[in-house]
């Protein structure tokens, strides 16, 4: 009896181990919980390009990849480039951004 219980404690265990390093992220995989926060950097960047009249929300891409926010698209002055980099910059979360926005 006392072996049946050490065998399931044991196998709980292992189960339990398993799945918490199938959830884990690697260099190049993000973990659940990172792609919740990559999601919520992403949508806030976007929110405040959208918010923004120099920088045109519509014209700019957002990616977030493990607080890494990357910028594309394209915009009319070299000016509204730096201010959605800055912009991006300013949301809390963001570790990095990098700035690949074209000017026409």
């Amino acid at each position: 009896m006392k072996n049946g219980i050490r065998f399931v404690i044991l196998l709980l265990c292992m189960i339990s181990v398993a799945a918490l390093l199938g959830c884990a992220g690697s260099r190049t995989s993000k973990s659940a919980g990172e792609m919740i926060d990559d999601g919520v950097i992403a949508t806030k960047v976007k929110a405040a390009l959208y918010a923004d009249k120099e920088v045109s929300g519509t014209q700019v891409q957002v990616e977030t990849f493990k607080g890494t926010v990357q910028l594309s698209g394209f915009v009319d002055r070299p000016e509204q480039s730096q201010k959605a980099e800055q912009i991006a910059r300013d949301v809390k979360g963001v570790k990095e951004v990098k700035n690949n926005i074209s000017v026409k």
